[in-house]
């Protein structure tokens, strides 16, 4: 066997060894197990909540157990494939060993990672707020980029989006939008996004040609569903509706059908205008509202056991977690990781699983650290 191909299937087996420690493995197995019994249990689907917290728990701890299996399989036949090649001094064949060999250690790196969404609302979807910063077009017009980069990184795994509510820019870009984002651990990937993004570059607005410095905030926040109880008294919600901009026809531009809702405690604010009919864009309102104060509930927790993350807190100008440099060089940089890279185009466009990995890894061990001490 060539040793380079033999050093990328140790790479890969170490990380499978690794996802075995992370899952506790044979408990895991012994949980699915469990788990599975139980949703083909006829009698628990008489109680529907129940129901569906359970088929929830068994469908990530079967896509978890899956990864690793899938991944043993995949390196074991890729292995003999590279065997064989060099038998037969094959080069084109063990070449192809090779490209089967490093995509299956990038599933591997990445299962890795996903090993540590143990959230309770990890595995949920998840709203992402953008709002521009002060200054005027910059800011909108870098807003709206971020908006197309999360589309993007959505898209790009397999998640859908749609969006709830987009409020344009004077000139360009957008002053506020809220993107839902459907997909498996939507929310245990982009929480790590939440904060003040700062980017730098040549104003294509300024006739001068100087170079501007502009902030956008994106907020993240979970969708949650009837298993989780969040009371909220309606005396506390202020509703205002308003007409929806942008497409949608006669319809969306001549009624009042953008809804608004605002809850006094907290401050809270969010609004909808997706929906056709006022009646959609409040129920759609309302589950925002509902994810919101539950996500300040996890924050609260997190604060208390000392993590790093209460991102809430730490969203204001001045307080940004990433910088986007695109003159007088290329540079985006993480302030929290330090991770960096010089493929700002490659970042823009959705490429951020670099900067997710690390800070969930960096998360996930500061709260290990603070629950131990």
């Amino acid at each position: 066997m060539r040793p380079d191909v033999e050093a990328a299937a140790a790479d890969i087996e170490q990380s499978v060894g690794l996802l075995r420690r992370r899952l506790d493995w044979d408990v895991a197995l012994r949980k699915l197990d469990e788990l599975n019994a139980r949703v083909e249990d006829p009698t628990l689907w008489d109680r529907p909540t129940e129901a569906q917290a359970v088929s929830r728990e068994r469908a990530n701890l079967a896509a978890k157990v899956e990864a690793v299996q899938s991944i043993e399989r995949d390196v074991k036949d890729a292995l003999e494939y590279a065997e064989l090649a060099d038998m037969e001094s094959d080069e084109d064949s063990l070449n192809d060993a090779r490209a089967q060999l490093k995509a299956i250690k990038e599933r591997a790196a990445r299962a890795e990672l996903e090993a540590l969404l143990s959230g309770e609302a990890d595995g949920n979807d998840a709203y992402v707020e953008i709002n521009s910063g002060a200054g005027g077009t910059e800011s909108c017009d870098w807003a709206g980029i971020l908006l197309r980069m999360y589309t993007r990184w959505a898209n790009a795994h397999g998640m859908t989006t749609e969006l709830i509510e987009e409020t344009d820019g004077d000139q360009a870009g957008i002053k506020s939008a809220t993107l839902l984002v459907k997909g498996p651990n939507a929310y245990g990937w982009l929480k790590t996004e939440a904060g003040v993004h700062r980017l730098v570059r040549i104003s294509p607005y300024d006739s001068s040609a100087r170079r501007h410095t502009s902030f956008a905030s994106a907020w993240v926040y979970p969708v949650i569903d009837d298993t989780i109880e969040i009371e909220i008294n309606p005396a506390d919600v202020r509703t205002d509706t308003y007409r929806a901009s942008g497409a949608g026809g006669q319809h969306i531009n001549k009624t009042d059908s953008a809804v608004r809702l605002t809850h006094a405690p907290t401050g809270i604010v969010v609004a909808c205008q997706s929906g056709r009919s006022q009646h959609q864009n409040r129920d759609e309102a309302w589950k925002m509202l509902r994810a919101r104060l539950y996500e300040a509930e996890l924050q609260k927790r997190e604060a208390a056991q000392q993590a790093l993350h209460d991102q809430k807190t730490d969203i204001g100008w001045g307080h940004q977690i990433r910088s986007y440099v695109l003159q007088p060089y290329q540079m985006v940089k993480d302030l929290r990781t330090n991770v960096e890279t010089s493929d700002t185009d490659g970042v823009l466009d959705g490429d951020l699983d670099a900067f997710m990995g690390a800070s969930l890894a960096q998360r996930v061990g500061a709260t290990r650290d603070a629950s131990e001490g």
